[in-house]
C-alpha cells in the first residue's frame, strides 16, 4: 500500500512538472483541495475542485521562466486505514533556464490521499514554502 501511495505522488510530481492534464486528472479527486502557505503572503487558498485546480496550474505555467522542477525526499507515508493515506515530504524546487539551474523554493508538502475505485487519489494538497519565490 505504501509504494502505491509513494507512486501516486510521484506521478503528481511528473505531472505538474510537464503540465500533463491527463495524468493530473487521474490523480486528483474531483473535490481536491489545495492550500498554500507563502511567507511575506500568508495563505493562499484554498482553490478546491479539480478543474479550479487544474487552472490554477496552467495559469502557473504561463507565468513562469524556464523549466521548473519539483524534487521530494524525505517522504513519509503514514495510512489510517485501508482507503485513507496522509503523505509528507520535503520539497526542493528548482529552475534551469538554459542558461542558469537555480534553487527557487524549498518547504514542506503535505497530501491527503482517498482510495475509491480500486486507485489511490489527492483528496487534499497543503504546500508550505519556507521562503518566497
Amino acid at each position: 500500500m505504501i509504494a502505491e501511495v509513494q507512486q501516486v505522488v510521484a506521478n503528481y510530481t511528473h505531472a505538474l512538472d510537464e503540465l500533463n492534464v491527463p495524468e493530473l486528472e487521474a490523480v486528483l479527486t474531483e473535490d481536491t483541495t489545495w492550500t498554500f502557505t507563502m511567507p511575506g503572503q500568508g495563505v493562499l487558498g484554498p482553490v478546491a475542485g479539480r478543474a479550479e485546480v487544474l487552472d490554477f496550474i496552467r495559469e502557473g505555467h504561463t507565468a513562469q521562466t524556464g523549466k521548473v522542477r519539483h524534487h521530494l525526499g524525505n517522504v513519509v507515508v503514514t495510512t489510517t486505514d485501508a482507503t485513507t493515506a496522509v503523505v509528507r515530504a520535503y520539497l526542493v524546487q528548482t529552475r534551469n533556464t538554459g542558461e542558469s539551474i537555480q534553487m527557487i523554493s524549498t518547504g514542506v508538502y503535505t497530501f491527503g490521499l482517498v482510495r475509491s475505485d480500486g486507485a489511490w487519489r489527492i483528496s487534499e494538497l497543503t504546500m508550505t514554502l519556507d521562503n518566497a519565490l
